[in-house]
């Protein structure tokens, strides 16, 4: 305890033009246009974590995902599947031929019957069934891989939710990738890397809650596909060639596996006994969106009792430079990059608002 405090006294005071949201807004709480007050006395102190590592960085360039082992303790997987369970009555199949992820008779489909279960509407449990999930927005074992793949102030894109499987359910046949299918270049889904700063257009962050034994089925990739030139043949996407070039990482409950939604991916049909959990949640860049949940608000019982650091990565798309809170390792509460009050104070004279 002594280390550390000795260590937070040395760390470098911020500079003026950063502030705390409780120093921005000059009280003990505060609120974001569409968000419920808070308290700032809520904010959880966020335990210092490393940066993504030169390794880490490397393989996700060249492979276009990684698996970071042990993110979530076995105290907080059982309690999100304890909160799974008491929910199991909500979960969704996917029985109805159109809302199939596979095509009968393929590699993907299974035992042709048994279905993929979604359950939704994880992030507006009550407590505690919540928490765990939440915890996802802002993990301090995330947290330096979401701003180094994402950017500062990345921000949820797709309403999270819960996959679950049972032995012989069908898989997802490939998807994604920077290409359409006919092989035009695909704004939506996109990953570069420039001067050493990586960006991807959506990242998918998969956090499994059960064990996924090699070769037993789960997430799938073609590793490296996030750069290809050239759409993926259907024979290819539907699993009858080339099923040598697709990997399935085995995994341990607590793993979370990142991705690019520019690099092609599916799950293979899930051959294990016990049930197949997954918590699979999707992040963007600050001023990017491809989901549409947040419009014109996210649901009030997923707003009700967040963090703010919680609260800064469920914001709307808009660019940092017009004072959206930043979430950072090494930092207790969000901080803003404030903009000029006299440009401020013109955008209101010209548009009657402080933003243009």
């Amino acid at each position: 305890a002594a280390a550390a405090a000795a260590k937070a006294a040395a760390r470098p005071t911020t500079s003026s033009s950063r502030s705390s949201l409780a120093a921005l807004f000059g009280r003990s709480s505060f609120s974001i246009p569409g968000f419920l007050p808070l308290q700032t006395a809520a904010m959880a102190t966020a335990k210092p974590a490393a940066s993504m590592s030169s390794e880490e960085k490397f393989l996700f360039d060249l492979e276009g995902y990684l698996v970071v082992r042990g993110v979530f303790s076995e105290a907080e997987v059982a309690a999100a599947n304890a909160a799974i369970d008491a929910h199991r009555g909500d979960i969704q199949e996917r029985r109805d031929p159109e809302l199939r992820n596979s095509k009968r008779g393929t590699h993907f489909a299974g035992d042709g019957e048994s279905p993929r279960c979604d359950l939704g509407g994880i992030l507006g449990w009550p407590k505690p069934h919540c928490d765990v999930f939440r915890s996802v927005l802002a993990h301090p074992g995330l947290l330096p891989y979401l701003t180094a793949l994402c950017g500062q102030g990345y921000r949820l894109d797709h309403s999270p939710f819960v996959i679950t499987q049972n032995k012989g359910s069908e898989g997802f046949c490939l998807h994604g990738g920077p290409l359409t299918g006919e092989g035009a270049f695909n704004p939506t889904l996109q990953y570069r890397c420039v001067n050493g700063q990586m960006f991807n257009s959506l990242l998918a962050v998969s956090v499994a809650l059960t064990d996924h034994q090699e070769g037993k089925g789960g997430f799938c990739v073609l590793p490296g596909s996030h750069k290809m030139n050239f759409p993926v043949p259907q024979s290819v996407i539907h699993g009858r060639k080339f099923r040598d070039h697709l990997v399935q990482p085995a995994l341990k409950a607590g793993d979370v596996v990142l991705f690019s939604e520019a690099t092609v991916h599916g799950a293979f049909p899930w051959m294990a006994d016990h049930e197949r959990r997954i918590a699979l949640y999707r992040f963007a860049p600050p001023n990017m969106a491809y989901g549409r949940a947040y419009a014109p608000s996210w649901p009030r019982e997923m707003l009700e009792g967040l963090t703010p650091v919680q609260q800064a990565v469920m914001l709307p798309p808009f660019a940092v430079r017009l004072e959206r809170p930043l979430v950072k390792p090494d930092e207790e509460a969000p901080t803003i990059d404030e903009r000029a009050a006299k440009k401020k104070k013109f955008d209101e004279q010209v548009f009657g608002t402080s933003y243009f």
